[in-house]
């Protein structure tokens, strides 16, 4: 059964009226800024997670009380909706272990040591953005390239003394264009499917807006990055001494990513990816790092075997806290495991309840009606489908059903009008895909906020790929380049 076809025989037969179908939308907002105001940083630790449940409580009761919903269809709706994103979780845990265990394997730190010595402050941001849209083009995942060369880079800019806020933009702008144009990617896949166009027409089609934007991205990095590196050689050097005085330094650690990228051009599932990638940095931790394990493991009744079976165990699952002297370097070094991700988990279960509820109660469409019967011409088509892509992305939490409702709400009006579908197809990847990463309760905005350590919207306002792609979407409708409409 499709997601469309599932969605129609759960949504009401009326639809709720557009101005109630946004009191829910306006009370998770509601809620969500006084939870950022009272917790900070620490909202998402409950405070957002009350919030999405609240909105979704409000959904429910007015469609129980007023539009007579049966519960069965909320219950049908959620329990569907988080089976879909389940595999989403298990690459949540995934990523907990691979960070970890990346970590006090010394992979992360090799990387670093010898990082921090190659890579010039000057071209850092260019070159992390630039290294993040080549692994995604070849693997096809923005998540898994984030989760790897992603969060190597975001140490070696510690250690080199850049924003890390500025180096988290710069590797999710780089992931994305490359997750957005490889025919490998999930995303790109459902979003030409969805639409029935040809996946390397939609491909081609779309090259005409992400290039313009990705050679954008790359000039405002490339810029932005000149002021770096003053004073930077002290703090490398602190780095690289605090490494090689804590962790077995060696190249054969790069056996681990070179492996797993051996399994990403295999295209091997994500989940396993990423668990088989951690099992090996694991077995490398044994290895190299035996006397970092024990220093986790914190047990001295133990026999050597054992622990460093704990202080592994530990490094999969738990908090690490290793000591190099070097109170800055501590923090970059320490990890949080599986139980790492528990709070992003915790966060997603909730959005998936809200987002299934909207859907469920008819909520999403009676707005998204009301969006549509603005299109009337080439441009306010194209920008009402980026209206109601980036509104579903706000509302659903999750990209896959911001791509497939938006590619199902607005297939006839394109072809009503005479336009292609891979106008569609383009226009519904160019926002549905990219901005999810920018809403804090989205999927992909807390899970990359989680692998990362910074907070998404910390990091929004330096995505520049993610933001300029609507942008650059709406100018080319606008002139009309490369539009045409079926003969």
């Amino acid at each position: 059964m499709t997601p469309t076809a599932d969605m129609n025989e759960t949504t009401p037969k009326s639809l709720p009226h557009p101005l109630v179908a946004m009191i829910p939308i306006l009370v998770l907002i509601l809620f969500l800024c006084v939870a950022i105001y009272l917790f900070g940083s620490d909202s998402l630790s409950g405070g957002s997670q009350m919030a999405l449940l609240l909105g979704t409580a409000v959904c429910i009761t007015l469609s129980l009380i007023f539009y007579r919903v049966p519960w069965k269809a909320f219950e049908e709706r959620i329990t569907k909706t988080i089976g879909d994103v389940a595999v989403t979780l298990l690459i949540l845990l995934a990523v907990g272990m691979l960070s970890g265990s990346w970590m006090v394997s010394g992979v992360v730190p090799t990387l670093i040591y010898y990082g921090v010595q190659i890579m010039s402050p000057q071209f850092f941001l260019v070159s992390a953005c630039f290294i993040c849209a080549l692994v995604s083009l070849l693997s096809g995942s923005s998540w898994t390239t984030i989760a790897t060369i992603g969060v190597a880079l975001l140490g070696i800019s510690e250690a080199l003394g850049i924003n890390t806020a500025w180096t988290a933009g710069a590797i999710i702008s780089g992931a994305y264009f490359g997750d957005k144009l490889s025919p490998l990617s999930d995303t790109t896949i459902l979003a030409s499917s969805a639409t029935g166009t040809d996946l390397f027409v939609h491909i081609r089609y779309m090259m005409y807006t992400t290039v313009p934007t990705f050679l954008i991205t790359l000039t405002i990095f490339f810029i932005a990055g000149l002021g770096n590196g003053e004073g930077v050689e002290l703090q490398v050097a602190q780095y690289t001494e605090g490494l090689s005085r804590t962790f077995n330094i060696s190249l054969w650690t790069l056996l681990v990513p070179i492996l797993t990228g051996i399994l990403i051009s295999r295209r091997v599932p994500s989940v396993i990816t990423l668990f088989l990638s951690a099992l090996m940095a694991g077995i490398m931790a044994l290895i190299l790092q035996p006397h970092i394990l024990t220093q986790i493991a914190a047990d001295d009744t133990l026999s050597e075997a054992m622990a460093l079976i704990r202080g592994l165990a530990i490094t999969y699952y738990g908090s690490t806290a290793i000591d190099t002297g070097n109170a800055s370097l501590n923090e970059l070094v320490s990890t949080g495991g599986m139980a790492g991700m528990l709070n992003t988990i915790w966060l997603i279960l909730c959005a998936m309840c809200f987002g299934a509820s909207m859907v469920a109660s008819g909520m999403i469409e009676s707005v998204t009606r009301v969006i549509i019967r603005f299109a009337r011409s080439r441009f306010t088509l194209v920008g009402t489908t980026t209206c109601t892509g980036l509104f579903l992305n706000l509302t659903t939490g999750d990209q896959f059903i911001s791509i497939v409702l938006t590619a199902d709400m607005y297939r006839n009006a394109y072809r009503q009008q005479g336009y292609e579908s891979r106008l569609l197809s383009r226009t519904t990847e160019d926002v549905a895909t990219v901005t999810s990463v920018l809403v804090p309760w989205n999927t992909c905005g807390m899970t990359q906020a989680a692998v990362l350590g910074v907070p998404t919207l910390t990091y929004l306002p330096y995505c520049f790929f993610n933001i300029i792609s609507p942008l650059m979407t709406l100018l080319v409708a606008a002139i009309g380049w490369k539009i045409k409409r079926v003969q």
